[in-house]
């Protein structure tokens, strides 16, 4: 047998939850979510940009998102993150009120606006506390009082789970661990605790074992990588300028003081040329 696909793959993520065959995974994976947040469990659910095959890895125009909406209005983001992207609370915030503000068309009410939840799902650690599910909302900081609740954004940590063992229970942590990549040896347990995750276990042996998809699956993850090193590249570029400017602004300031050029090297890391340079 193919050794399996990787589920946090956002091309194999949108397969798996967001296909119209697979609507049900979806919606119980929704409210094992809703269900840490207090929220009543969903009934229905209406796909928006549904898995077609048209939606191919290497193309800009293609969403990895999944987009829903409940039968009440209640519009859902889901978005998987295999590499950290950096900024990710701003990028969050900003899409969000893109749909939100999309709801209304010219003329129409405020009151037309329903709420919109962003579910983050990410490969890495962001939030600075221990527990792998998040959940924000807009409060008053005092005394907790909620403005609006029309924004909920919640974020899931998978490698906040690397501690956990196999739950005896059913609940979201069974579902994360199958994102993550839970040994197949804990695959009985995890459908024990939750059935419908067979359902989305026999998605990813299929998609393992075919050709096509294997093939779209390498050619998503290859973009993904080639995107994360040019991310961190850019980003390691930038801190190192920034260093550098820091520096060079330091061996200014010593110099206007009268301080020796050796003093001025060991304390600015510039070498004595550089440090001259200015001076001249």
């Amino acid at each position: 047998m193919a050794d399996l696909l990787d589920p946090r793959n956002d091309f194999v993520f949108k397969r798996i939850f967001g296909s119209e065959e697979n609507k049900d995974v979806l919606l119980v994976f929704l409210n094992r979510t809703f269900a840490e947040s207090g929220d009543p469990p969903l009934t229905e659910i209406v796909l928006l940009n549904p898995y077609t095959n048209k939606d191919a890895p290497l193309d800009k125009q293609s969403i990895f998102d999944i987009w829903a909406k409940t039968a009440a209005g209640k519009l859902i983001n889901i978005e998987m993150q295999l590499f950290n992207k950096y900024d990710i609370e701003k990028r969050t915030l900003y899409y969000w009120s893109k749909r939100y503000s999309s709801q209304l068309q010219e003329g129409q009410s405020y009151k037309e606006l329903k709420k919109c939840v962003t579910i983050n799902i990410l490969n890495y650690s962001f939030i600075s506390n221990d527990r792998y599910h998040n959940i924000f909302h807009l409060r008053e900081d005092h005394t907790g009082l909620e403005l609006s609740d029309d924004i909920e954004v919640h974020f899931m940590e998978l490698s906040k789970l690397d501690a956990q063992s196999v739950p005896i229970v059913g609940g979201l942590i069974n579902w994360l661990l199958f994102l993550k990549g839970a040994d197949k040896s804990n695959w009985e347990v995890l459908q024990m605790n939750e059935p419908t995750l067979k359902k989305a276990m026999d998605t990813l042996e299929f998609l393992s074992q075919d050709q096509e998809a294997r093939r779209l699956y390498e050619a998503r993850q290859k973009y993904l990588h080639d995107e994360a090193s040019m991310i961190e590249w850019a980003t390691e570029k930038g801190l190192a300028q920034g260093e550098q400017k820091k520096a060079l602004e330091i061996a200014q300031n010593m110099l206007s003081l009268g301080i020796d050029v050796s003093v001025i090297v060991k304390a600015s890391g510039l070498t004595e040329s550089e440090v001259k340079a200015l001076k001249n």
